[in-house]
């Protein structure tokens, strides 16, 4: 799935990146039975595992990717009579962080070379035990990954770079 955000800056007039979710039919098949995810105090892995494939990079430049976990919306939910219901107003938002590739920055070859896996990404509903590469999510809530990209060999100017967003 390539579904650029609206927040999506051009990096050059030449160079769109693409990002492409790996192993779609397994997420689209987990959609369709409306699965959930339990989520522990320790962090929990996702599944099916969050992989990408990038396309359209300046093979030569310089770039990080990142990713984050955006709240879908403002609801709570509840599973009632085989399906997820609206259960009221959820808990308010904390404002994520960003989970940066360990391989970042790399070249666009590489990056474009092979499928970029976020596995060591895990979810959490402690805020106690947030960092490195945990997420914190409130249960029973929407949420939805996201990749970031931005052209920079410099870690230290990623939020000084314009940056595309794919959801």
């Amino acid at each position: 799935m390539n579904i650029p955000n609206s927040n999506h800056q051009e990096m050059s007039s030449r160079y769109r990146p693409q990002v492409h979710l790996h192993d779609v039919q397994l997420w689209d098949s987990f959609s369709a039975a409306q699965t959930e995810m339990i989520i522990t105090k320790t962090g929990r892995r996702m599944f099916p595992g969050y992989r990408v494939k990038i396309s359209g990079m300046d093979p030569n430049a310089q770039y990080c990717v990142l990713m984050d976990i955006s709240s879908v919306d403002e609801n709570r939910y509840k599973f009632q009579h085989g399906e997820w219901v609206i259960a009221g107003r959820g808990e308010s938002h904390i404002p994520q962080r960003f989970y940066l590739h360990p391989n970042s920055p790399c070249t666009g070859q590489q990056w474009m070379k092979d499928i970029v896996s976020f596995h060591k990404v895990k979810l959490t509903n402690s805020c106690g035990n947030c960092g490195g590469e945990k997420f914190l999510v409130h249960s029973m809530h929407r949420y939805q990954p996201r990749v970031h990209i931005v052209r920079t060999d410099d870690v230290s100017t990623l939020h000084l770079q314009p940056m595309s967003i794919f959801v």
